[in-house]
């Protein structure tokens, strides 16, 4: 029976962060092999990735106690929401942009990605990264990224990916910050005009189906999360004192009235 010499260790830590401590120390441990050496290894490998988690494997030699790290990528979708310094995605993405970034920042994030996806060229790679800005609802050159595909297709960025220019001055990253908060104002605003939009429509509709109600909420572009929100569901009872909900059924009769109706 031939025995391995080799055995290969994977985690998932947290970039420029790993310890001693679990995952890491807890699977090599057993191995004998030198956790504070890996582990140093790891954190100058992984510092460009802070914030995001990791994935690494680990291949020990179990005879000479060697080892080998070697650096996975976070997601596409996590790499472009830290370049965009952003929590979260956009729910809405058809609808609502949340951030805008430059194609340096996108040939940034296609370098870094270049052995797990599919484009054969730096130019093919940087149009999958656009791609998932579009289904985030991130602007690429404060356009939608749809058109910006369009730009890169017809070959006004083909010096920048030639180049494989991925720096950005400190003017451009204060642009985009202050562009990034244009859109978060905008979206509060045309949120505040659809919730009163909504909120008239219900009110001058009390009484009727909640279908029309949600039809007509339906024709004047009220998003489907709020119409959620703002619109009662049939059967579901509303507080002590509050007004039945638009196109809702009587409430029942309460149970003494209901025993004393049996009597008859």
């Amino acid at each position: 029976m031939i025995k391995l010499s080799k055995t290969t260790v994977a985690v998932l830590v947290e970039g420029g962060k790993a310890t001693a401590a679990p995952p890491v120390g807890s699977s090599l441990g057993p191995l004998g092999v030198n956790i504070g050496q890996v582990v140093s290894e790891i954190n100058k490998k992984t510092a460009s990735f802070s914030g995001m988690q990791v994935p690494i494997k680990i291949k020990v030699d179990s005879d000479t106690k060697a080892f080998e790290i070697f650096i996975g990528t976070p997601p596409t979708s996590g790499l472009v929401k830290k370049e965009a310094n952003l929590e979260k995605a956009s729910g809405k993405a058809k609808h609502e942009m949340v951030a805008d970034i430059l194609i340096e920042q996108i040939i940034k994030i296609a370098k870094m990605k270049e052995t797990a996806m599919l484009g054969k060229t730096l130019k093919e790679r940087v149009k999958e990264v656009v791609g998932t800005c579009q289904s985030m609802g991130i602007l690429v050159e404060g356009k939608p990224a749809k058109e910006t595909m369009r730009d890169i297709e017809a070959g006004m960025f083909d010096e920048e990916i030639r180049l494989e220019k991925t720096e950005l001055s400190a003017e451009e990253l204060a642009r985009l910050e202050e562009e990034k908060k244009k859109l978060a104002e905008e979206l509060a605003k045309r949120k505040a005009e659809f919730e009163k939009i909504a909120k008239e429509i219900i009110a001058q509709m009390v009484g009727k189906a909640r279908g029309e109600i949600k039809a007509k909420l339906t024709q004047a572009g009220i998003p489907d999360e709020m119409i959620k929100e703002l619109l009662p569901v049939e059967g579901v009872a509303a507080a002590p004192g509050a007004a039945p909900a638009p196109g809702a059924a009587p409430a029942a009769a309460p149970a003494a009235e209901a025993k004393k109706e049996s009597r008859f």
